[in-house]
């Protein structure tokens, strides 16, 4: 891994929620995007070299609509870049570490990403992430 890349906060409505941060970081969020595969609207600040990314559910069976139902609102993954996702992932499986897919799949900002399980990792939900190529 090669740096944390973002901080991803399950939020119920991205509209205040982009307010409050805005408010809170003195600046606007400068990227919002939807992945439709996740069911998810993506809010994106930065702040110091490290971006924050606010994530609304756009239906209900999504995991951050899933995550808000039993969690609440709140931190919902640490991201970490990596160059080689594929290397990646069976590096942090040969560790024992649990993939919660087989391949990575396409997310928001130009990512191929692919998260680990949280049982896995004391609890807290790992996204590896690495820029597409174009």
């Amino acid at each position: 891994m090669e740096k944390l890349e973002h901080i991803g906060i399950a939020v119920k409505n991205l509209q205040d929620s982009n307010l409050l941060f805005a408010k809170l970081l003195g600046k606007p969020h400068y990227k919002i995007e939807e992945v439709e595969s996740e069911g998810v609207r993506t809010s994106f600040f930065e702040i110091g070299g490290i971006k924050i990314e606010l994530l609304e559910a756009t239906r209900p069976d999504s995991p951050i609509a899933k995550f808000i139902e039993k969690k609440g609102e709140g931190l919902h993954h640490l991201a970490f870049g990596v160059t080689q996702i594929e290397n990646e992932m069976s590096e942090k499986a040969a560790a024992g570490f649990t993939p919660l897919a087989d391949t990575p799949k396409d997310g928001a900002d130009n990512k191929h990403i692919v998260f680990l399980h949280p049982k896995t990792t004391n609890g807290v939900l790992i996204e590896l992430c690495a820029d597409k190529i174009i």
